[in-house]
């Protein structure tokens, strides 16, 4: 589930001493996040349904993997014929990402040790976003808390009507409520896409998920997409290397003294 980071001013990061931020606006900045995001769980409810997945794999899927991104992957692969193995490395390539943030999160909240293992099931794209916006450790522990609260209370109940109300209503593709999960996926992740670099690397992932779906079994393409960005990094590099090197090449060579 992406969602963008507000930065501090200035450090980029929150600081841990730095000016407080009165707990309200925290919790209800961090209630607009879980609310508006939990709603979509909805759509995974049905997409997962709609997949094959039974009431209880798709609550079980939303409690213990709770990660947007990779239900969605796992589901919409499995939906697509493909191999549970290769639908599962799809979802856990995706997220992977969590771990990274784990890293940031880890240093800036400062959990008691006990805690940690209990906060980890939280870190998603949506805490991480709230927890950097806070200018302080305190007001950063209080959006992590409400944000992973609210998303997890909000995201497993609409998962749960979403599932019930798919099966009440028989075939989701009749509906169209085949097509609710890609679509959802897509609008949290297109306010992400704000550099050249991340429009160049989704448009390439675009490009290679499209063209292999006819010819790989379902799944493997978004595997393959995957490797859009290290095409791009390199090509960037290659660039960089390029300037570099330029102006030296280009120079004129100096006569040898006689």
């Amino acid at each position: 589930m992406p969602a963008g980071a507000a930065r501090t001013a200035g450090s980029g990061t929150p600081r841990p001493g730095g000016p407080g931020k009165p707990d309200s606006a925290v919790v209800r900045d961090a209630l607009g996040v879980g609310i508006a995001v939990g709603l979509s769980g909805f759509a995974f409810g049905v997409t997962s349904a709609g997949a094959g997945l039974t009431l209880l794999q798709t609550c079980v899927l939303s409690l213990l993997v709770f990660t947007g991104a990779s239900q969605f992957a796992l589901v919409g692969a499995l939906a697509g014929g493909g191999n549970p193995f290769t639908a599962a490395a799809g979802a856990f390539f995706l997220g992977t990402r969590n771990a990274f943030y784990g890293l940031r999160l880890s240093q800036l909240l400062a959990l008691p040790r006990a805690a940690k293992p209990f906060a980890a099931q939280w870190v998603i794209d949506e805490t991480t976003a709230v927890a950097l916006a806070q200018p302080d450790r305190r007001s950063a522990r209080i959006g992590f808390a409400v944000t992973g609260l609210a998303l997890y209370v909000l995201w497993n109940l609409t998962t749960f009507l979403g599932a019930l109300g798919a099966e009440a209503i028989g075939d989701t593709a009749a509906w169209g409520l085949d097509a609710a999960g890609p679509a959802v996926f897509l609008a949290l992740l297109a306010p992400m896409l704000r550099t050249a670099t991340e429009r160049a690397t989704a448009g390439i992932a675009v490009v290679l998920g499209l063209g292999l779906l006819p010819v790989l079994p379902a799944g493997v393409p978004v595997l393959v997409s995957a490797l859009a960005a290290p095409a791009v990094l390199w090509f960037q590099g290659r660039r960089a290397r390029k300037r570099q090197d330029g102006p030296e090449k280009d120079a004129p060579e100096k006569e040898t003294p006689r």
